[in-house]
Order: C-alpha cells, then sequence, then structure tokens
C-alpha cells in the first residue's frame, strides 16, 4: 500500500518509469479499453481513515465498466457466500532501534512453513522499509525480533508491500515488493536468514503502455505473483480503479511479463483500490480474488470474487460494504474494536509455493488496522497487525 501524502518519492519514481521511451515488452488492453474508455473520478475524494487524503484530478475519456455478476452460491465444502471473523488484538507493533525508529508496521506477507510463521511487513521511520519476523506460535508474535531488510542486499530506499513464496521449480524463495520502478524482487535459498535476501531486481523494463494509459493520477503498486502449471501472472493496482494483469511461462519466470491486461475495472475506483491477493482454492478448480476498496465511511475493508481460473471470468462472492470479504461489520473483536480498518494483509498460507493454494476451510487473515482515533500525516499513523479467523467455515 502507498501512503496517501507521503508519495512523492514514489510519484517521481514511477514518472521516470513512466516516461521511458521504449519498452521488451508487448501490452494489450481488453475491449473495453481498447474502445478508449477510462476510468474516471468519483464525486467524493479518497478519505484515508482519519488521516491524510488522497486527491484525484478529473478524467475526460468514456467510463469503463467493471463486470456486473450475481454471486453464487458456495460449493459443499467451498467458500460461502459471505464471510464472519473474529478479530485478535495486536498482535505485532513496531520495534524501534537505534536506526529505525519505526511508528508503523503493515503490509503484512505470511506463510506457515517448518513449524514457524514468516512474516514480511513494511515498516516506516523517515521511509519504507521492509522487515522479518518469526514466531512457532501466535502468541509469541508480540515478542519475536524483528529484522530489517535493509541490513540484507535489498538494501536502503524505498522498499514496501512485499509477498513472499517459495518458487518450486528453481528451489528458491522469492520476496516482492514494491519501489517506484514497478515491481522488484529479490531471492534467497534460506527463508531462516534475513540477511542473505539478494539485491532487487526489477520485472518490468518500463511501465507498460496499458497501465500509463489508465493510471491517471494514481500509483503503480502492490505486485502479487500467482501461478498455474503452465505461467506465472504478476497482479498490480493503480489506485485509479484497474487492477492490472502480466504474465510470463513458468520456465521463464521470473523474466519475460508480458500481455499486460485490465484484469478488472471500476468506476468507481475507491471499490478497486489496491492490495490484492489472488488464491487457488484446495481441491477444486477454483481461484479467490480479494481487493481493498475504501468504502464510503473513509474505512478500509476488501471485496471478493472467484473465478474458474487465474484469468478469470471473475464472478462476485462477498463483494459490497454490506457483504464484504472482511470489514468492520463483520468483524467481532475481543473487547473494544482497536480498528475500523481492516487493511492490506494476507490469508495465512501452509503451502508456500507459487501456486498460492490456500484451504477453503477456516481461514486465518493477517491484516493492519490501527487506532479508530488516530489521525495527521499518513506516513506517521499507527499501523498494527492482527489477525482474523473465520467464524462461519463451511468446512
Amino acid at each position: 500500500m502507498v501512503p496517501a501524502r507521503h508519495r512523492t518519492a514514489l510519484a517521481a519514481a514511477t514518472a521516470v518509469v513512466a516516461g521511458m521511451a521504449a519498452t521488451l515488452l508487448a501490452v494489450s488492453s481488453p475491449a473495453a479499453a481498447a474502445a478508449g474508455c477510462s476510468a474516471t473520478g468519483s464525486a467524493r475524494d479518497a478519505t484515508t481513515p482519519l488521516g491524510g487524503k488522497v486527491k484525484f484530478g478529473p478524467a475526460d475519456a468514456t467510463p469503463c465498466t467493471g463486470p456486473t455478476t450475481k454471486p453464487r452460491p458456495p460449493r459443499p465444502g467451498g467458500l460461502p457466500a459471505s464471510f464472519r471473523w473474529s478479530s485478535s488484538g495486536v498482535l505485532i507493533a513496531p520495534k524501534p532501534d537505534a536506526t529505525h525508529a519505526n511508528v508503523a508496521v503493515k503490509d503484512p506477507s505470511v506463510i506457515h512453513h517448518g513449524g514457524k510463521y514468516h512474516v514480511f511487513a513494511s515498516t516506516y521511520t523517515d521511509g519504507y522499509n521492509l522487515m522479518y519476523t518469526s514466531f512457532s506460535d501466535w502468541s509469541q508474535a508480540s515478542s519475536a525480533p524483528h529484522h530489517y531488510l535493509d541490513r540484507s542486499a535489498i538494501g536502503t530506499g524505498y522498499r514496501a508491500a512485499p509477498q513472499v513464496f517459495y518458487f518450486a521449480p528453481q528451489r528458491l524463495w522469492y520476496l516482492v515488493y514494491q519501489t517506484g520502478a514497478g515491481g522488484s524482487y529479490s531471492t534467497t535459498s534460506d527463508i531462516n536468514r534475513p540477511e542473505t535476501w539478494s539485491a532487487p531486481k526489477n520485472f518490468y523494463s518500463s511501465m507498460p503502455q496499458i497501465i500509463r494509459d489508465n493510471i491517471g493520477n494514481g500509483y503503480w503498486v502492490d505486485f502479487w505473483t500467482v501461478c498455474d502449471r503452465a505461467k506465472c501472472y504478476l497482479f498490480s493496482s493503480d489506485d485509479n480503479g484497474h487492477l492490472y494483469r502480466s504474465e510470463t511461462s513458468v520456465a521463464d519466470f521470473p523474466n519475460g511479463f508480458t500481455n499486460t491486461v485490465i484484469a478488472m475495472s471500476d468506476p468507481d475506483r475507491f471499490r478497486l483500490f489496491e492490495a490484492s491477493n489472488v488464491y487457488k482454492i484446495a481441491g477444486k478448480h477454483q481461484y479467490l480474488l480479494i481487493v481493498e476498496a475504501i468504502g464510503t465511511d473513509g474505512r478500509r475493508y476488501f471485496r471478493s470474487w472467484t473465478a474458474p481460473a487465474i484469468t478469470g471470468p471473475w464472478t462476485a462472492l462477498a463483494d459490497s460494504e454490506s457483504n464484504p470479504f472482511a470489514r468492520a461489520n463483520n468483524v467481532t473483536f475481543p473487547a473494544d474494536a482497536w480498528t475500523r480498518d481492516i487493511s492490506h494483509g494476507e490469508v495465512v498460507r501452509t503451502n508456500p509455493d507459487q501456486t498460492m493454494e490456500i484451504s477453503p476451510g477456516k481461514l486465518n487473515y493477517l491484516y493492519q488496522g490501527l487506532d479508530p482515533d488516530a489521525g495527521g500525516d499518513y506516513n506517521l499513523l499507527p499501523w498494527r497487525l492482527g489477525l482474523l479467523t473465520q467464524t462461519n467455515s463451511p468446512c
């Protein structure tokens, strides 16, 4: 996720990428984009929770329309048509040290592997950095040490919104994150040794034309990798109502991402904002898509869809403020709600590989939230991590 007011460096870096004269990637657009459509602005501003405000300029082109579909009933033992969750309290908070005076922990990626939970996240001091922590039980999460990845070859500079997975064909762990130059990645052979992550490499040589044509005043953010048997796909968002998808072969990964298309769009950019996840549902020919939205109350929440393939078509599952995937109105808390925002996170995966396969039974979702009364500069908002546990699993 990109902060609302501290986006100067990212915007500048994105502008440089967008301004490159040539691209080595072939790009294509869906029918709507080919017809010259573009997302238009909403009548409201994108308000961050009691903090800064994202302001967007008007768009003059014909609005793109997103898919209009009816929710389909769940299959036995599959995903429900609506979700209910219970939330933990704050599990992971900043751990400042002499060189990292962190005020926030956010954008988590999580797997359970080798008897431990491995969590990667963004932190903020006077810029964005990545951190890693691990523990065997959630009761240990608050006391587990934080390892800052700027002490590895990942280095300093803008690094945020990580995704971790094991790419089985190469026997390597991948960490995907945003740097302002499109999606970047690092690798290691041992997830337990945070100092061994490699220097960043970029997925793209320049911003694909279809993104340049549709990003407007948004930002190219939140890169997500998922693979089937033949291809790997890289999703990204633009904070402007578009979800993009590029592809390459499993054999060529992480190189060769091309054929960039708009996988989904919404004329209200706040309903399809950022932080997408795509998962394979174990035992079924089904994928789950989750995307963060900003509600009419200015609070963050998640919408969801399903499809028979990574390429769609996507059918609404729980995709509204009244029937969300996860929002304050379908989450119970152990005491007073410590957050009204259910924001950027991930399903806890026990299969860490590139297929992003999850069991549909009793999901756990690690997310970022913050004190409902917090305000001021978005970068200084006190984001913390909590865990959702599904309470209405049909499994």
